[in-house]
């Protein structure tokens, strides 16, 4: 796999895109949020996907894929000096979208630049990665993606208004800590016995 191109639009995040005033529909921002399949995803990409939105605002919305993983580790993707810890991680599959833009989310004990939740930041710079894989913080944890999920203006909300997603508080234990292949299931069940028969669904309904 090629090294990795930072994308022009995301470089850094939609934070700095002035934000539309809408007086007749309030703007209501799922940043910070986990889209979750709820079900009418099949056969796309997001087939069970559990997505972090890391920003969304009037002009759209940034998201990175949490539970699909690269058959490959940074370290084989990403040309840069880097840790050999921060080369031998799982590169993950943020998305769609420029599957060759470079993406982390870092988190330590004490982070004032956190970005998209308490102590959870968003990077796009390889120099900026190369600078965390040298400060040897031992409470500091990186997850590393190729490709994001993005929305134009409106796409999100629309797709929110067709309930193509649930959502759920996205937590550092769940965006670090759990597995990537249990996570959907895991966090649709937090959801209530009322998505037991969706998460025990077979991957493929024609299974049943």
């Amino acid at each position: 796999m090629p090294g990795f191109h930072s994308p022009v639009y995301f470089a850094h995040g939609l934070r700095h895109i002035r934000h539309t005033d809408r007086m007749d529909k309030p703007f209501k921002s799922l940043k910070g949020q986990l889209l979750l399949d709820g079900g009418k995803l099949s056969g796309s990409f997001f087939h069970r996907t559990a997505v972090l939105v890391c920003e969304h605002n009037a002009e759209g919305a940034f998201g990175l894929v949490l539970n699909r993983t690269a058959d490959a580790k940074v370290g084989d993707a990403l040309v840069a000096d880097l840790p050999d810890v921060m080369k031998e991680l799982p590169l993950h599959l943020g998305g769609p979208v420029q599957t060759q833009a470079l993406s982390y989310l870092y988190t330590d004990a004490f982070l004032p630049d956190a970005d998209v939740l308490p102590n959870l930041a968003l990077g796009h710079s390889v120099e900026e990665l190369v600078d965390l894989g040298q400060s040897y913080s031992t409470t500091q944890k990186v997850k590393i993606f190729a490709g994001y999920a993005g929305w134009s203006a409106g796409q999100l909300d629309d797709e929110m208004k067709r309930d193509a997603w649930l959502t759920h508080p996205a937590s550092l234990e769940l965006v670090f800590e759990t597995e990537p292949a249990n996570l959907w299931k895991q966090v649709i069940l937090k959801k209530g016995w009322q998505y037991k028969l969706l998460a025990d669904a077979p991957e493929d309904l024609s299974w049943n």
